[in-house]
């Protein structure tokens, strides 16, 4: 006989295909607030939550769903460090370009 506690699978999700799922859902809270039109201030809140939402789901995008936790706080911090390079490198550049141009 088999014990029924240890045959049981797990079907939990891993890490990364959860958050993915949150992040769809914080996603869809930030454009009801963004939508509604009677308060200024949760129009704020929404668009706060839309734009942290979509940076966070750049990264975890590009994250295999298969990913565990630490796997994904790896791969998190690459892809900000990327997107940090990139925007560091725009602002270093920008002037000398403006300059160039001049």
């Amino acid at each position: 006989m088999t014990d029924p506690v240890v045959a049981k699978k797990s079907r939990t999700l891993p890490f990364a295909a959860r958050f993915q799922t949150f992040l769809i859902g914080f996603m869809a809270i930030g454009f009801v607030l963004v939508a509604q039109q009677q308060r200024e201030g949760l129009y704020q809140i929404g668009l706060i939550v839309l734009v942290v939402a979509a940076f966070l789901q750049i990264a975890f995008g590009n994250i295999p769903a298969s990913a565990n936790f630490a796997t994904s706080l790896k791969l998190l911090g690459l892809t900000w460090l990327i997107v940090a390079a990139v925007f560091g490198l725009g602002i270093w550049l920008a002037p000398r370009l403006v300059e160039l141009g001049r």
